[in-house]
């Protein structure tokens, strides 16, 4: 009862800070210098301050348990921050991280420069001084985390708390030099207590908005600053290739790398024989489908700025719209049948704002390439690649736009004409995609849309696609499912609980259409939803699908049971466990049998510089007969080590064991040392090394008995140096 009472009492209050509408955080220029070391200076005391910070879990919109205070004071080149936030010395997490990396206490702040009630800069630094950016798009709805600004920071803690500062030089980021405000929020992430709090007040259905941010108030300052914004990165390669017999080939080569914001709207982007050399190989994919596997881009060129060309509307977290990719850019630069790659000579990239206008640019070049596939040579030849990109603001936080992307080579020109955009209110979104491709004078249409509303006791989803036979997009997009159409609607009841321990139960039902030319028929099926989440950050979900379906010509009574889990209730470590079972077509076997799968995640922090984690994937596959045909397992551990900030060391094994072998039939190993010595600038060091089991010969063309061998060992060192202007 008296906890409940504090509770009300909490509410209440927080009520009463609702109704004081947007907060507003008054901005002065200081004369005094202001040194980033995590220490109070005086000048601080002149600064406006923001405080009263607001849960957002594990419960909502009641005061924090802990205080929080930010101010902000600014010079003609920068803008400065300090947040001080108040605990116990023993309950603050401070563990050693890097730029893209980070765990522990953490405090950001987030910054609406365009006013345009969409997009927002996002900086935070854990308690450890470890900072992480991002940018907020689409209203808050997703983010993007390839952006990386040149900023500073520093952190101390104390036994009362700790301190953050930020020095954000405006020239390192784009603004409206004709605002007179921006859009403003701070926000406190403690993971002891699982509690996340921000200056402004959320719905708890909805989450964070930047429509909702308060107000920063230039009082007797404007930013103007303004210069040459140009950053000049050469890059120095050294790559070892491994050839057989002990022998290895070098390869000294060099690139570069070019970043120009000509105005505080555009930004202009090139690359010179880039090399990638700080990317993972891609983790082990089970594919029974009838369809290619699709891989996430990791290439830092192309994931750098890449929202400009994706189509608007997709929401992070849900499933609700499921746009088409029609720039996939692993078309680019591509691995060919022999294992071989396309080589990326010049690629180039410019996008900005006009007004209500976003617009973006983007050409890329590709060399020939011979390969072999099928025991046959043939050649992929020399390409170029574009896409022109235009999204317009409508209607407040609604948008619209237009995107082309096309490929042209010797022979043929490939490419599709899409027009996107998404109508949004606060608690619903309407988002929807009509494209054209041609190949040559050939083409087809396509389109996809989606609806999603979430109230406080509902949840309610549409989607609808439907792809022509001839919608071709392979050579710029991925787009496999030609000749099919979806319709899939899903709604429920959402029960959230303002105290206890579970914090919401979502139970949907709904239906699901699907239909394929190949099949001539309309899969049906109905779907059934249980989630469950709890106040100290786990849950659970019991997916259930039943219905009817046609595959190579069979008609059979197909169902789906899947059931995913997370777990995070300490800050030491984290958890997943999914795995489903169903009743399905094995393309790749070409049969109707039964399908199980189970995979887990974990992540151990074992000491303040020790990250350890594995993912394991399980892989039953049946037949006809009720019996199993085959397992496969797959897992790739790990080890990461961060001495001190954005010095990083991380070992991974990646292995494949075939129960009907009795054996590994695929390992990949890798290891990643990577040390940011100045802003943006880097030293990798990259050994990648994988073995299998395919044909061998010896130097006389004997074909060899089967063992796991060598098949591509490279090391690499690169060195990335920011010049900036």
């Amino acid at each position: 009862m008296r906890f409940s009472a504090i509770l009300l009492l909490l509410m209440i209050c927080s009520l009463d800070m609702l109704a004081e509408g947007p907060k507003v955080l008054k901005l002065k220029k200081t004369p005094e210098r202001v040194t980033i070391d995590g220490v109070i200076d005086p000048a601080w005391s002149t600064a406006d301050s923001a405080d009263g910070f607001l849960m957002q879990q594990p419960y909502h919109n009641i005061p924090s348990t802990r205080r929080t205070v930010a101010n902000i004071l600014t010079t003609d080149q920068a803008l400065f921050c300090i947040m001080v936030c108040y605990d116990q010395r023993d309950s603050i997490q401070v563990i050693t991280g890097k730029l893209d990396n980070t765990d522990g206490d953490y405090g950001s702040i987030m910054l609406d420069t365009f006013l345009d009630k969409r997009t927002a800069y996002k900086f935070g630094v854990t308690a450890s001084g470890a900072r992480a950016d991002c940018r907020l798009l689409d209203d808050a709805r997703n983010r993007d985390y390839s952006w990386d600004g040149v900023w500073f920071s520093a952190a101390k803690v104390y036994d009362w708390g700790f301190v953050i500062e930020w020095e954000i030089p405006y020239r390192s980021i784009q603004y409206d030099q004709n605002l007179s405000e921006w859009g403003l929020d701070f926000d406190r992430w403690m993971p002891t207590h699982n509690e996340d709090t921000y200056w402004c007040p959320y719905e708890e259905n909805e989450g964070q908005r930047v429509s909702k941010f308060g107000k920063l108030v230039f009082e007797d300052f404007q930013p103007t600053i303004k210069g040459n914004n140009l950053e000049f990165y050469p890059v120095g390669i050294t790559r070892a290739t491994y050839l057989q017999d002990g022998k290895y080939k070098g390869e000294p080569d060099a690139g570069l790398d070019i970043f120009y914001n000509p105005s505080q709207k555009l930004t202009f982007q090139l690359t010179a024989n880039p090399d990638f050399a700080q990317i993972e190989a891609d983790p082990f994919a089970f594919n029974i489908s009838r369809y290619e596997t699709h891989f996430d881009e990791r290439r830092p060129f192309f994931t750098q700025g890449n929202e400009v060309f994706m189509p608007t509307g997709r929401e992070r977290g849900t499933g609700f719209y499921r746009p088409l990719e029609l720039f996939y850019s692993r078309r680019i630069g591509k691995v060919l049948p022999d294992g071989s790659e396309v080589p990326l000579q010049l690629g180039a990239k410019v996008f900005g704002r006009l007004e209500d206008w976003e617009y973006g640019g983007f050409l890329a070049t590709t060399g020939d390439r011979d390969y072999m596939e099928d025991g046959e040579q043939k050649t992929e030849a020399r390409a170029y690649f574009s896409s022109v990109r235009f999204k317009r603001q409508i209607l407040d936080n609604s948008s619209i736009g237009v995107l082309f992307v096309g490929k042209h080579s010797l022979h043929q020109d490939d490419g599709v004409l899409d027009i996107d955009g998404a109508f949004r209110s606060s608690d619903w979104q309407l988002s929807y995609q009509f494209a054209r491709s041609f190949k040559n004078r050939q083409g087809d249409l396509a389109t996809s849309a989606g609806f999603l509303m979430t109230k406080d006791n509902m949840l309610l989803f549409i989607r609808g696609r439907y792809i022509g036979d001839s919608f071709d997009v392979n050579q710029v997009g991925y787009v496999p499912w030609l000749g099919t159409g979806e319709l899939t609607g899903v709604g429920g009841p959402r029960w959230y609980f303002q105290d206890g321990y579970v914090r919401q139960i979502l139970l949907i039902g709904g239906f699901a259409f699907n239909y394929k030319k190949v099949e001539s028929y309309i899969d049906q099926s109905g779907v059934l939803v249980f989630n469950m989440q709890f106040r100290d950050n786990w849950g659970f979900e019991i997916d259930y699908i039943v219905g009817r379906s046609k595959d190579q010509g069979i008609v059979y009574d197909s169902y789906e049971f899947d059931y995913s889990s997370w777990f995070n209730i300490s800050p030491k470590w984290f958890g997943n466990v999914y795995g489903a079972y169903s009743r399905t077509y094995n393309f790749s076997r070409e049969y109707l049998a039964r399908y199980f799968s189970f995979g887990s995640q974990f992540g151990w922090h074992a000491l303040k510089v020790l990250d350890l984690g594995t993912s394991f994937n399980m892989f039953v596959e049946g037949n006809p007969d009720n019996k199993i045909q085959d397992i496969t397992y797959n897992a790739r551990p790990f080890v990461s080590v961060t001495p001190i900030n954005d010095l990083n060391l991380r070992v991974y094994l990646d292995n494949v064991f075939v129960r009907s072998s009795k054996r590994v039939e695929r390992i990949i190993f890798g290891a990643l040392f990577s040390y940011s010595f100045l802003p943006k600038s880097w030293i990798y060091l990259a050994v990648n090394e994988m073995r299998d089991r395919s044909e061998q010969f010896d130097p006389t063309g004997i074909l060899l008995p089967n063992s796991l061998h060598v098949t591509d060992r490279v090391s690499v060192l690169k060195i990335k140096y920011l010049y900036y202007f």
